[in-house]
């Protein structure tokens, strides 16, 4: 058995289940959950349609590197949100959903056999398959951390330079799971200039990208190199999916784009993965990246939802409305001492509506956990069950400082 396996802890909602165990909830409220990050907002029809008209293409082995139609439809898409032009022959590939990818691209990149041994820096809070990557890739994972007081940026600055000496890969979330924060074009001049100087490769998860609430959207890890004159995105690979952008989370549909270098290594370790993209799959993709309509009209509830539940939090909460994605990142009261197990436990027990312990989403690092006394809430359902879970967290807190 790989040893490596040892090095895994559990995941969260694995984590959860266990901190729920035995205990069982008020039967006058029905159950909500904001603990998952799921896409619970209806799949466009069209994207339907076009998954069962593609399903002609069973009878045949799809190719790694996808149709020129697919990825045609990537970097267009790319041209269309950002101004990009990339070669579609040689700067993208499709990828079964971002966490499938983000895992692979790990293992492509990570020299195991570097002496000393190899580290990946992760955000810390972070998207745990970053650490199971690393970790399985037989590298060593430092965690930088993001500060609240910076709205949440992560702070590079924190990680010694003999670390970066052995770093390999960096994991960038942005904007981030579960802060929400977007990394502004400075952070990115910081972080080009530093893999100039060590040589590691930058892994942009932008999941996230179209689920803004102001006016201007995320920018972009490759965005930030053109605009930076890295025209040949050297040591960037930007990873992005189609679940939360046209709620498909079923579908298991991205791509990744950038340094052509790193594209053909990775295409060489996909094509051993065993990890093609279906013909049918193909082609709803190809009809969702084509498509923008439903994007806006997606990014739209969530901003309608956001508008409702974000005050009524922020009453009782530390709480703001974050740049993007679909999580509000919230300090709980001051009274429950950073315990923000004790605090999911209770609210669960006492209201039924599932949030997850900040603590669970990072790590003890720096002699602290950054997520510790947080709280993070998904709100996929639809405004309605949003607006009642918040209305019920609420009257939890109030009831709680009143006894």
């Amino acid at each position: 058995m790989n040893p490596l396996l040892a090095r895994l802890q559990p995941y969260p909602f694995e984590r959860l289940k266990q901190l729920f165990a035995g205990v069982t909830p008020d039967a006058a409220f029905p159950p909500i959950s904001l603990g998952i990050g799921e896409p619970k907002h209806p799949t466009p029809q069209f994207i339907k349609d076009a998954l069962t008209e593609g399903l002609g293409a069973l009878a045949m082995y799809p190719a790694t590197a996808g149709t020129p139609a697919l990825r045609a439809a990537f970097t267009g898409w790319l041209q269309r949100r950002y101004g990009l032009a990339l070669d579609p022959a040689t700067q993208v590939l499709p990828v079964n959903g971002s966490r499938e990818a983000l895992f692979a691209l790990a293992q492509t990149v990570v020299d195991a056999s570097a002496r000393p041994g190899p580290v990946v820096v992760s955000p810390n809070p972070f998207y745990q398959i970053y650490e199971g990557a690393a970790l399985l890739g037989g590298a060593e994972v430092h965690y930088a951390p993001s500060l609240a007081e910076r709205n949440f940026a992560v702070d590079w600055d924190s990680v010694p330079e003999e670390v970066w000496a052995r770093t390999q890969l960096v994991f960038v979330c942005s904007p981030g799971n579960p802060t929400g924060a977007v990394m502004p074009l400075d952070e990115w001049r910081k972080l080009f200039a530093l893999s100039d100087r060590h040589g590691f490769v930058i892994a942009a998860d932008e999941c996230y990208s179209e689920i803004y609430f102001r006016d201007e959207p995320p920018l972009g890890g490759l965005e930030a190199a053109d605009k930076l004159g890295r025209h040949d995105f050297r040591n960037l690979i930007a990873l992005t999916s189609l679940s939360k952008r046209s709620n498909v989370p079923g579908l298991r549909s991205g791509f990744v784009a950038g340094d052509a270098a790193i594209i053909k290594r990775f295409l060489l370790y996909r094509t051993y993965h065993g990890s093609a993209m279906s013909g049918s799959v193909a082609a709803a993709s190809i009809a969702a990246w084509n498509d923008e309509a439903h994007v806006v009209e997606n990014r739209a509830l969530y901003r309608a939802k956001f508008a409702a539940v974000t005050p009524m939090l922020e009453a009782v909460l530390d709480v703001r409305l974050p740049d993007a994605s679909f999580y509000l990142w919230a300090g709980i009261p001051a009274a429950w001492n950073g315990d923000d197990e004790a605090f999911a436990r209770a609210l669960y027990a006492q209201y039924n509506v599932t949030v997850l312990p900040g603590s669970y989403l990072a790590r003890d690092s720096q002699g602290r956990n950054p997520g510790r006394g947080r709280i993070r809430m998904a709100l996929v359902a639809d405004t309605a069950e949003c607006v009642e879970a918040a209305g019920r967290i609420v009257q939890f807190i109030q009831r709680d400082l009143s006894s």
